[in-house]
């Protein structure tokens, strides 16, 4: 056998037998889904500024929904530049509407989604953009 394989650094402590069997059994309890889908949540909530990428209402983490701009049914992806933070009577507003259809219904939503929408894929901006623009001039 090497030398190397037997050999540990006393600097670094090994770590406690009880907070490591508390952890395991932490996480085989919890479903495995939540722990994902609560992170990706928080961090589109500090991405929009903690607030509704729609209305601009401030939004606290249980009241938040995630939004997939370009939705899923009309072959958005589950992608972290496609996914903001709504309030629940935007996301329900929203729908399965294409964000184009969107922004040219509610003008004012497209106005707050270039302004609090940090992290979104620069060609749904540039959708918001056009389409509050059409909608102003007619």
């Amino acid at each position: 056998m090497s030398r190397r394989s037997h050999h540990r650094p006393a600097a670094v402590p090994r770590p406690q037998r009880g907070l490591v069997r508390r952890f395991r059994r932490a996480a085989a309890s919890a479903p495995r889904g939540i722990t994902r889908k609560l992170a990706l949540k928080r961090a589109a909530l500090r991405d929009c500024l903690r607030r509704c990428v729609y209305c601009a209402q401030s939004l606290e983490l249980d009241a938040a929904t995630i939004d997939h701009v370009q939705p899923l049914s009309r072959g958005g992806a589950d992608d972290v530049g496609n996914l903001v933070v709504a309030c629940s009577p935007c996301n329900r507003l929203k729908g399965d509407l294409l964000p184009l259809q969107f922004f040219a219904r509610h003008p004012w939503a497209g106005l707050n989604f270039m302004r609090y929408a940090r992290t979104v894929h620069r060609a749904l901006k540039r959708d918001a953009r056009r389409a509050v623009s059409l909608s102003y001039a007619a």
